[in-house]
């Protein structure tokens, strides 16, 4: 059964760029932005992370802490990071376990073929970890909009 608003978000743990752990845990008490998206250095990928980024600092003072998620390895994220200086970590799940356990590896389709990838989906979870919002149809250029407001 797919995630809905006021669902306890799922417990994860994953490891970011630099190979240190991330989980929901650690973000206990604050507001956490999890987005998932395909892939690292993709036009959509690329413009939603620099919105994220351009406007990390009114995340911030709304309470927020910004995490992303794909299934790219540390070392693209580290890359991704530096070519775009992005402010905030990015789980390399490789597995696609946390994928699975938000539902956001899905099966998409392409001129005909069929294969499965990452549904471009961020959950806005609460302190208590509770997910207060989930946007689906993501705008990459005016993500942080759609969260703010």
């Amino acid at each position: 059964m797919a995630l809905q608003v006021g669902d306890k978000a799922p417990a994860f743990e994953g490891i970011d760029q630099d190979s240190n752990p991330i989980k929901l845990s650690d973000f206990s008490g604050k507001k956490l932005v999890l987005y998932f998206y395909p892939k690292d250095n993709t036009p959509g990928c690329t413009a939603q992370s620099c919105n994220l980024r351009d406007n990390y600092d009114a995340l911030l003072t709304a309470g927020y802490a910004v995490v992303g998620i794909s299934s790219d390895s540390p070392k693209k994220h580290l890359n991704f990071i530096a070519k775009y200086d992005l402010p905030f970590p990015l789980i390399a799940d490789e597995d696609k376990s946390i994928h699975e356990q938000y539902g956001t590896w899905v099966e998409k389709s392409m001129y005909g073929k069929t294969y499965m990838g990452t549904a471009r989906t961020t959950f806005v979870i609460n302190g208590e970890g509770v997910i207060e919002e989930i946007v689906a149809k993501v705008k990459t250029k005016d993500h942080t909009a759609q969260i703010l407001d």
